[in-house]
């Protein structure tokens, strides 16, 4: 899957880079099962997508499920390959807010700060 690895989110519509930054370099991981995590700011959770195409297009569309400043939060998004090692994408609050975000392809095993 094309979309396998860790992605470094560097640019998000509704937060600036002091909050989406503010724990950890904010970050999508998807495992080659579609699984996966991410973080950005105080927002954290768990990802289950799949590929999906639409004649020549194609996206990795996903619900999450996690917290916001420890409250229960859940919701979607769906990134889309903008080259080998860029995507863009948006992710979705469910009755909430929505922000479109760009990531690049991190060759890190793990990106959280101070470890």
């Amino acid at each position: 899957m094309n979309y396998a690895g860790t992605w470094q989110i560097v640019e998000m519509e509704m937060w600036d880079e002091d909050y989406f930054n503010m724990e950890v370099q904010a970050f999508i991981r998807v495992e080659p099962n579609g699984m996966g995590d991410f973080q950005f700011g105080l927002v954290s959770g768990a990802l289950d997508g799949d590929v999906v195409k639409l004649g020549n297009l194609e996206r990795f569309e996903f619900t999450w499920e996690g917290q916001d400043e420890n409250d229960p939060a859940f919701g979607s998004g769906w990134l889309k390959l903008s080259g080998k090692d860029k995507v863009s994408g948006s992710i979705k609050f469910h009755l909430g807010d929505r922000s479109a975000l760009v990531a690049v392809r991190s060759e890190e095993a793990d990106i959280t700060k101070g470890e």
